[in-house]
């Protein structure tokens, strides 16, 4: 690469959704950009492929688009122009509990209300509000944390809810089925939910899932991140895949540089260009709780028995709050749960084209500790037996991912890591260092642009789009 003598204004190490968004960013304000990416095809953590049976279409890593779908930065670029198509289940969510009762969690505001029953009112306060002022609240929780806000009444009637631990703002329900539904989509937050801010992840999701929904990608996944990466040529931009940095010295000419890879291999590349005390601090970076991802391909649909969960584009096996606050206590301890909180989709249900027919796809992960090297297939099956009675004589198909896996298929997920780093203390609304430099280091031609930066993980672009803005007002101004 350093014969290389094109040169650029800017070169993006990484070619997850913020890199190809700060990419694009950049070569519509008329800037020569290049991206490389090491593995051999665009997406980091926002990809597809084939992993149990011939013709079934799994997503890798992200399978569900609620921040996408909200995403100023991807609604700018016009992801639907370029051939993603939203594919909405008839309800976001519906998590599951013994007995064959389950609580969902509807795009509709009224029905979520109605079928909660006696929690219907309760859940209308909680949410209503933000669903009222979605549009002004994203403006400051998809930008950068330390910036002043746009909308501060906005923020503030959020935060007055958002500050407190999951499971207080669960005691706001008398029913299992409504306090569960909550503790599951605060659970996204791989922390205790009795850490403080546990509530501003459940609030997030439960507000996307009234606004936006919880949609899929018809075809995988992996038409995101295709079209960035079409819309990037389209701009004038360059990729080159199958193209490792290991240094700065193997780079081509340019201005500036923005990593799109976590804080550690930032500080490796690096090296020199960055002064040791800084470079300390990016090493010093906290990596939280990990995934353990089972896909499944059935020889026919999940037999739950709950009816209400074939609705679900996403369901959530956890139980009780009590059972989730448990399992979630423990992975952060460093524990593994005998009853994990799983994740699980069923995209085939709501996209045929996913699987050949007759075929199911299911996409699942359980929370696990950081590094966890064990075996979680067992676990995760029993889950979901557990609400599915008779589910495992139907699977014709298995492909597991440890943490370890997670990690050697995109090195951003350090330990199985899959959010960008811990959540827990400064470091959610400080990162990577406690800097007030979210983006930029103290180097001005290198810049940090992944999911170790505001506004976290989740496949919304907002990290690149907040640190090509940044970019463009400094030194490619």
């Amino acid at each position: 690469m350093s014969g290389d003598r094109t040169r650029y204004d800017a070169v993006v190490v990484g070619a997850g959704p913020n890199g190809l968004v700060a990419a694009c960013a950049l070569a519509a304000a008329g800037r020569s950009v290049l991206v490389l990416e090491a593995a051999p095809s665009v997406g980091g953590g926002c990809r597809s492929a084939e992993l149990t049976v011939p013709g079934a279409v799994h997503d890798v890593c992200a399978a569900v688009f609620a921040l996408a779908a909200a995403s100023p930065a991807l609604t700018d670029i016009g992801l639907e122009r370029l051939g993603v198509e939203w594919v909405q289940p008839e309800a976001p969510l519906a998590h599951p509990l013994d007995g064959g009762r389950a609580a969902v969690l509807h795009r509709d505001l009224d029905a979520t209300v109605a079928g909660l029953g006696a929690d219907g009112r309760a859940w209308r306060r909680l949410v209503e509000p933000g669903v009222h002022g979605w549009e002004r609240l994203l403006d400051d929780l998809l930008g950068p944390i330390v910036s002043l806000p746009r909308h501060p009444v906005e923020l503030a009637r959020f935060a007055r809810r958002a500050l407190a631990p999951a499971t207080r703002t669960a005691r706001r329900f008398e029913t299992d089925e409504a306090a569960a539904l909550f503790a599951g989509c605060a659970a996204h937050a791989f922390l205790p939910l009795s850490a403080p801010f546990t509530t501003a992840f459940g609030l997030l999701l439960t507000l996307a899932a009234h606004t936006v929904g919880w949609p899929l990608a018809r075809g995988g996944a992996q038409t995101v991140p295709d079209a960035l990466a079409r819309r990037l040529v389209e701009l004038g931009g360059e990729i080159r895949v199958g193209t490792r940095v290991r240094s700065l010295d193997e780079l081509p000419p340019h201005r500036v540089v923005l990593f799109d890879t976590d804080p550690g291999q930032l500080a490796r590349i690096a090296g020199d260009a960055l002064p040791s005390r800084y470079r300390r601090a990016l090493e010093r970076y906290r990596h939280g709780p990990a995934a353990y991802k089972l896909d499944l391909a059935l020889d026919g649909p999940i037999p739950w028995a709950a009816e209400a969960c074939h609705a679900a584009g996403t369901v959530h096996l956890g139980g009780t709050v009590a059972e989730i606050a448990a399992a979630e206590a423990d992975i952060t301890a460093g524990r593994m749960p005998e009853r994990p909180f799983v994740l699980l989709v069923q995209p085939s249900r709501f996209d045929p084209s996913r699987a050949p027919d007759g075929v199911h796809t299911v996409w699942t992960y359980a929370h696990v500790p950081h590094g966890y090297d064990g075996d979680v297939t067992e676990a995760i099956e029993r889950q979901l037996e557990r609400f599915a009675p008779g589910v495992r004589d139907r699977i014709i198909g298995r492909h597991a991912m440890a943490p370890a896996d997670f990690a050697r298929y995109n090195p951003n997920d350090v330990g199985g890591d899959i959010a960008g780093g811990a959540h827990d203390g400064l470091q959610l609304l400080f990162r990577p260092t406690r800097a007030l430099r979210a983006y930029a280091t103290p180097n001005p031609s290198i810049w940090l642009c992944s999911a170790s930066t505001p506004p976290g993980g989740g496949v919304h672009g907002m990290s690149g789009a907040n640190a090509a803005a940044r970019v463009l007002a400094g030194p490619l101004r």
